[in-house]
């Protein structure tokens, strides 16, 4: 059974720094994609970012890109995003994904 838990999240200034992680179980992490999706209040679910098995490879959305860097830990099972100057904008509820299953979720609040 695929098992996916988010975490990090919490409450940062506006150009302030987070980590999230994803724990991932129940399936052959280090031979697949992996991505980032975000959910704002009242807003639909939204692609952040993608990389590949071995982490050579990355994507990102373009209102991320350049401050946000996603990374993996297969030995660990863990996916990371690591979020820099942060804005208000980027405030949502941010899910790992691996074939459209995601976790629970983890809060991310960029507030002053």
């Amino acid at each position: 059974e695929v098992h996916l838990v988010e975490s990090g999240g919490g409450l940062v200034q506006p150009g302030g720094s987070v980590r999230l992680s994803c724990a991932a179980s129940g399936f052959a992490f280090d031979n697949v994609d992996m991505r980032w999706f975000r959910q704002a209040p009242g807003a639909g679910l939204e692609w952040v970012s993608y990389i590949n098995p071995g982490g050579s490879k990355t994507y990102y959305q373009d209102s991320v890109k350049g401050r946000f860097i996603v990374s993996r830990d297969n030995a660990k099972n863990t996916l990371y995003l690591q979020m820099n100057s942060l804005k208000t904008e980027d405030s949502a509820v941010y899910y790992c994904d691996y074939v459209g299953q995601r976790g629970q979720g983890t809060q991310v609040t960029v507030s002053s």
